[in-house]
Protein backbone atom coordinates (compact mmCIF):
# COMPACT_ATOMS: atom_id res chain seq x y z
CA UNK A 1 0.00 0.00 0.00
CA UNK A 2 1.23 3.71 -0.84
CA UNK A 3 2.00 6.36 1.80
CA UNK A 4 -0.97 8.21 0.30
CA UNK A 5 -3.23 4.91 0.21
CA UNK A 6 -2.23 4.38 4.10
CA UNK A 7 -3.22 8.28 5.04
CA UNK A 8 -6.16 7.82 3.29
CA UNK A 9 -7.33 4.57 5.15
CA UNK A 10 -6.34 6.20 8.49
CA UNK A 11 -8.28 9.36 7.75
CA UNK A 12 -10.76 7.26 6.49
CA UNK A 13 -11.32 4.95 9.62
CA UNK A 14 -11.00 8.34 11.94
CA UNK A 15 -13.68 9.88 10.02
CA UNK A 16 -15.72 6.88 9.97
CA UNK A 17 -15.21 6.93 13.91
CA UNK A 18 -16.10 10.16 14.56
CA UNK A 19 -19.37 10.17 12.52
CA UNK A 20 -20.12 7.06 15.21
CA UNK A 21 -19.16 8.75 18.27
CA UNK A 22 -21.29 11.67 17.33
CA UNK A 23 -24.00 9.05 17.33
CA UNK A 24 -23.20 7.39 20.45
CA UNK A 25 -23.10 10.91 22.03
CA UNK A 26 -26.57 11.98 20.76
CA UNK A 27 -25.41 14.59 18.27
CA UNK A 28 -26.75 13.15 15.03
CA UNK A 29 -29.79 14.16 13.35
CA UNK A 30 -31.11 11.19 11.43
CA UNK A 31 -29.43 11.35 8.08
CA UNK A 32 -28.77 15.56 8.17
CA UNK A 33 -25.49 17.51 8.98
CA UNK A 34 -22.19 16.19 7.32
CA UNK A 35 -18.44 15.44 8.95
CA UNK A 36 -15.82 15.79 6.36
CA UNK A 37 -11.92 15.33 6.13
CA UNK A 38 -8.97 16.33 3.64
CA UNK A 39 -7.47 13.43 1.63
CA UNK A 40 -3.87 13.71 0.95
CA UNK A 41 -2.42 14.75 -2.43
CA UNK A 42 -2.06 17.72 -4.28
CA UNK A 43 -5.62 17.93 -5.33
CA UNK A 44 -8.33 19.28 -3.28
CA UNK A 45 -10.33 15.81 -2.28
CA UNK A 46 -12.69 15.15 0.74
CA UNK A 47 -13.80 12.31 2.44
CA UNK A 48 -18.29 13.13 2.90
CA UNK A 49 -20.96 10.13 3.94
CA UNK A 50 -23.17 8.73 1.83
CA UNK A 51 -26.73 10.33 1.88
CA UNK A 52 -29.30 8.57 3.34
CA UNK A 53 -26.87 6.50 5.57
CA UNK A 54 -27.11 6.93 9.93
CA UNK A 55 -24.24 7.89 11.40
CA UNK A 56 -24.44 4.70 13.04
CA UNK A 57 -23.92 2.84 10.08
CA UNK A 58 -21.13 4.94 8.40
CA UNK A 59 -18.09 2.63 7.84
CA UNK A 60 -14.55 3.90 6.52
CA UNK A 61 -15.20 2.28 3.07
CA UNK A 62 -18.49 3.59 2.95
CA UNK A 63 -16.99 7.36 2.55
CA UNK A 64 -17.02 8.94 -0.90
CA UNK A 65 -14.79 11.26 -1.81
CA UNK A 66 -15.72 14.39 -3.34
CA UNK A 67 -14.61 17.73 -5.16
CA UNK A 68 -14.29 20.98 -3.67
CA UNK A 69 -17.98 21.48 -5.02
CA UNK A 70 -19.54 18.39 -3.46
CA UNK A 71 -19.38 16.14 -6.55
CA UNK A 72 -18.63 12.58 -6.23
CA UNK A 73 -15.37 11.78 -7.89
CA UNK A 74 -16.51 7.88 -9.04
CA UNK A 75 -19.46 8.66 -11.29
CA UNK A 76 -21.23 5.78 -9.60
CA UNK A 77 -21.04 7.18 -6.13
CA UNK A 78 -22.73 10.65 -7.65
CA UNK A 79 -25.85 9.54 -6.69
CA UNK A 80 -24.95 8.51 -2.65
CA UNK A 81 -23.95 12.36 -2.17
CA UNK A 82 -25.93 15.61 -1.08
CA UNK A 83 -24.24 18.39 -2.88
CA UNK A 84 -26.43 20.91 -1.05
CA UNK A 85 -24.88 20.01 2.46
CA UNK A 86 -21.45 20.22 1.35
CA UNK A 87 -21.61 24.41 0.98
CA UNK A 88 -20.30 24.66 3.98
CA UNK A 89 -17.96 22.22 4.14
CA UNK A 90 -16.38 23.22 0.67
CA UNK A 91 -16.12 27.10 2.27
CA UNK A 92 -14.15 25.79 5.34
CA UNK A 93 -12.09 23.38 3.55
CA UNK A 94 -10.64 25.40 0.97
CA UNK A 95 -10.57 28.73 3.03
CA UNK A 96 -8.77 27.37 5.55
CA UNK A 97 -5.41 25.16 5.41
CA UNK A 98 -5.28 23.93 8.44
CA UNK A 99 -9.02 22.65 7.95
CA UNK A 100 -8.01 19.19 8.04
CA UNK A 101 -11.41 17.74 9.30
CA UNK A 102 -14.62 20.26 9.68
CA UNK A 103 -17.56 18.66 11.68
CA UNK A 104 -21.53 20.50 11.33
CA UNK A 105 -23.96 19.46 13.73
CA UNK A 106 -27.82 20.24 14.14
CA UNK A 107 -28.31 19.27 18.33
CA UNK A 108 -30.94 20.51 20.36
CA UNK A 109 -28.91 22.22 22.37
CA UNK A 110 -26.76 23.81 19.45
CA UNK A 111 -29.37 25.28 17.81
CA UNK A 112 -31.25 26.71 20.66
CA UNK A 113 -27.74 28.51 22.00
CA UNK A 114 -27.95 29.53 17.87
CA UNK A 115 -30.89 31.02 18.35
CA UNK A 116 -30.10 32.78 21.62
CA UNK A 117 -28.96 36.68 20.86
CA UNK A 118 -25.92 36.42 23.43
CA UNK A 119 -24.46 33.80 22.06
CA UNK A 120 -22.53 31.06 23.93
CA UNK A 121 -22.18 32.50 27.89
CA UNK A 122 -19.02 31.52 29.53
CA UNK A 123 -21.21 30.00 32.64
CA UNK A 124 -18.93 26.85 33.16
CA UNK A 125 -15.09 25.81 33.23
CA UNK A 126 -15.80 24.09 29.95
CA UNK A 127 -17.48 27.32 28.23
CA UNK A 128 -14.78 29.68 29.87
CA UNK A 129 -12.07 27.33 27.64
CA UNK A 130 -13.66 28.73 24.82
CA UNK A 131 -13.91 32.25 25.71
CA UNK A 132 -12.74 34.71 22.88
CA UNK A 133 -12.46 31.79 20.69
CA UNK A 134 -16.49 31.59 19.38
CA UNK A 135 -16.99 33.33 15.64
CA UNK A 136 -20.45 33.38 14.69
CA UNK A 137 -21.98 33.59 10.98
CA UNK A 138 -25.74 35.18 10.68
CA UNK A 139 -28.55 32.88 8.89
CA UNK A 140 -29.00 33.26 5.33
CA UNK A 141 -31.19 30.95 4.33
CA UNK A 142 -30.41 26.99 3.53
CA UNK A 143 -27.23 26.35 2.73
CA UNK A 144 -27.61 25.64 -1.00
CA UNK A 145 -26.05 29.33 -2.49
CA UNK A 146 -22.06 28.59 -2.97
CA UNK A 147 -21.63 32.69 -2.69
CA UNK A 148 -22.38 32.24 0.95
CA UNK A 149 -18.75 30.55 1.15
CA UNK A 150 -16.76 33.71 1.15
CA UNK A 151 -19.37 35.61 4.03
CA UNK A 152 -18.75 32.22 6.05
CA UNK A 153 -14.68 32.27 5.89
CA UNK A 154 -14.91 35.61 6.59
CA UNK A 155 -17.01 35.04 9.56
CA UNK A 156 -15.05 32.12 10.61
CA UNK A 157 -11.80 34.41 10.73
CA UNK A 158 -9.14 32.32 12.41
CA UNK A 159 -11.49 30.72 15.36
CA UNK A 160 -12.11 26.55 15.25
CA UNK A 161 -15.66 27.04 16.47
CA UNK A 162 -18.33 28.74 15.37
CA UNK A 163 -21.90 29.26 15.87
CA UNK A 164 -24.14 29.22 12.85
CA UNK A 165 -26.82 31.33 14.09
CA UNK A 166 -30.70 29.94 13.63
CA UNK A 167 -28.76 26.63 12.38
CA UNK A 168 -26.05 24.64 15.00
CA UNK A 169 -22.82 24.33 15.23
CA UNK A 170 -19.29 23.66 13.18
CA UNK A 171 -15.75 23.16 14.38
CA UNK A 172 -12.53 22.40 12.34
CA UNK A 173 -9.24 20.22 13.62
CA UNK A 174 -5.94 19.79 12.06
CA UNK A 175 -7.14 16.65 12.48
CA UNK A 176 -10.37 14.83 12.86
CA UNK A 177 -9.64 14.37 16.70
CA UNK A 178 -9.35 17.56 17.23
CA UNK A 179 -12.68 18.44 15.07
CA UNK A 180 -14.46 15.99 17.40
CA UNK A 181 -13.00 16.88 20.96
CA UNK A 182 -13.82 20.55 19.92
CA UNK A 183 -17.46 19.38 18.84
CA UNK A 184 -17.81 17.84 22.22
CA UNK A 185 -16.34 20.66 24.12
CA UNK A 186 -19.07 23.33 22.49
CA UNK A 187 -21.83 21.05 22.62
CA UNK A 188 -21.27 20.12 26.44
CA UNK A 189 -21.13 23.55 26.76
CA UNK A 190 -24.46 24.54 25.29
CA UNK A 191 -26.20 21.62 27.05
CA UNK A 192 -24.90 23.47 29.80
CA UNK A 193 -26.38 26.84 29.17
CA UNK A 194 -29.84 24.97 27.94
CA UNK A 195 -30.02 23.31 31.04
CA UNK A 196 -28.66 26.53 33.39
CA UNK A 197 -31.37 28.84 31.47
CA UNK A 198 -34.47 26.68 32.77
CA UNK A 199 -33.63 26.90 36.50
CA UNK A 200 -35.04 30.26 37.04
CA UNK A 201 -32.58 31.59 39.06
CA UNK A 202 -30.53 34.93 37.96
CA UNK A 203 -27.00 33.66 35.86
CA UNK A 204 -23.92 33.67 37.89
CA UNK A 205 -21.07 34.86 34.91
CA UNK A 206 -17.38 35.10 35.47
CA UNK A 207 -15.46 38.52 35.42
CA UNK A 208 -13.78 38.70 32.07
CA UNK A 209 -10.46 38.58 33.57
CA UNK A 210 -11.35 35.11 34.76
CA UNK A 211 -12.67 33.52 31.79
CA UNK A 212 -9.99 35.05 29.58
CA UNK A 213 -7.53 33.14 32.52
CA UNK A 214 -9.05 30.11 31.61
CA UNK A 215 -9.36 29.99 28.00
CA UNK A 216 -5.44 31.00 28.29
CA UNK A 217 -4.84 27.81 30.13
CA UNK A 218 -6.99 25.70 27.51
CA UNK A 219 -5.10 27.03 24.70
CA UNK A 220 -1.91 26.71 26.49
CA UNK A 221 -1.86 23.32 27.86
CA UNK A 222 -3.75 22.64 24.16
CA UNK A 223 -6.57 20.12 25.91
CA UNK A 224 -8.58 19.90 22.38
CA UNK A 225 -5.35 18.71 20.55
CA UNK A 226 -4.51 15.90 22.80
CA UNK A 227 -4.72 12.37 20.99
CA UNK A 228 -5.29 10.83 24.48
CA UNK A 229 -8.95 10.65 24.54
CA UNK A 230 -9.10 9.26 21.15
CA UNK A 231 -7.92 5.90 21.21
CA UNK A 232 -10.20 5.57 24.64
CA UNK A 233 -12.77 6.50 22.61
CA UNK A 234 -12.40 4.29 19.66
CA UNK A 235 -11.84 1.37 22.02
CA UNK A 236 -15.70 2.13 23.61
CA UNK A 237 -16.52 2.15 19.56
CA UNK A 238 -15.27 -1.58 19.47
CA UNK A 239 -17.33 -2.44 22.48
CA UNK A 240 -20.35 -0.38 21.49
CA UNK A 241 -20.17 0.35 17.47
CA UNK A 242 -17.72 -1.89 16.07
CA UNK A 243 -17.17 -2.84 12.28
CA UNK A 244 -16.83 1.60 12.15
CA UNK A 245 -13.00 0.21 10.51
CA UNK A 246 -14.23 -1.86 7.94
Amino acid sequence: MSNDASQEWEIRCDLAAAYRLIAHFGMDDLISAHLSARLPGKTHRFLLNPYGMMFDEITASSLVVVDPEGHAIQKEDEAKVNNAGFTIHSAVHMGRDDAQCVIHTHTVAGMAVAAQEQGLLPLNQKSMCLYGGIAYHDYEGVALDLNERERLVRDLGDKDLMVLKHHGLLTIGRTVSEAFLNMYLLEQSCRVQIAATQGGQKLALPSDKIATHTADQFQREGYNRSQRPWPALKRRLDRVSSGYAT
